[in-house]
């Protein structure tokens, strides 16, 4: 009895924090408090809760293949400083952490890490590769002050990725996405992100101090910690009768 509850309450506690988004290109799974949705040629996943959306952000696009498309620019890319200007005329320059070639699920990505390349202040890791004529790039940014609480949930969602041409692995329940044709820009092209004037996504740069625990949504925690109580005194009844 003891090793069944067990079972079950590590299956929940993983279950509990996430939920698989996917479409005809890719899978991941998110938390439960996100939700993704199609913006254009480009879906932005973010915390359903408004005070949490600026605390961090995934974008991810597909295009045709194009002779931009390879792991190896995506690599020589992503190892250099980004340069490009905001709104009022500042300069903005990335500062590059890493730049490194990792295997998710059997498929080689290219895995960087930069500050202040997408929104100041903000991290943003790349997630780049390509499968037969698709290529594919994920962009994950957060603010500087909330990296260390997102970073478990990061690495999840990107351990969970999984890349496929359409008829490989999607079923025909996922949303339908037109991926771009553009073959004169590279993927990470499409999924550049400055936040505009009216902050469609409510991003912006964060000065408040980070939160002292993860950032993984409360009533998840609350819910498992109700359930590991229940069983807890269950077995303690058994035990005692």
């Amino acid at each position: 009895m003891i090793r069944l509850v067990s079972l079950f309450l590590l299956f929940s506690s993983q279950n509990l924090m996430a939920k698989k988004f996917s479409n005809e290109f890719i899978e991941f799974r998110i938390p439960n408090s996100w939700e993704c949705s199609l913006e254009g040629a480009e879906w932005i996943c973010q915390n359903i809760k408004e005070d949490r959306k600026r605390e961090a952000i995934l974008i991810m696009a597909a295009k045709k293949r194009g002779a931009e498309d390879s792991l190896e620019q995506y690599e020589s890319y992503l190892k250099r400083k980004k340069t490009f200007s905001l709104p009022g005329g500042k300069t903005q320059v990335s500062d590059p952490k890493y730049t490194k070639v990792i295997k998710i699920n059997d498929h080689k990505w290219i895995d960087a890490l930069h500050l202040a390349s997408e929104i100041p202040g903000f991290y943003t890791r790349y997630l780049a590769t390509v499968r037969h004529d698709v290529a594919v790039a994920v962009t994950l940014s957060v603010a500087k002050n909330y990296y260390n609480a997102y970073q478990s949930t990061f690495d999840k969602i990107v351990a969970s990725m999984r890349v496929f041409r359409q008829g490989e692995g999607s079923s025909s329940d996922t949303p339908q996405y037109k991926v771009s044709k553009s073959k004169s820009r590279s993927a990470l092209d499409e999924t550049t992100f400055i936040p505009d004037d009216d902050e469609r996504f409510n991003i912006k740069k964060i000065e408040t101090a980070a939160p002292s625990s993860s950032s993984s949504d409360s009533s998840d925690l609350v819910f498992f910690l109700v359930l590991a109580g229940v069983v807890g005194a269950f077995i303690y009844l058994r035990k005692r009768k």
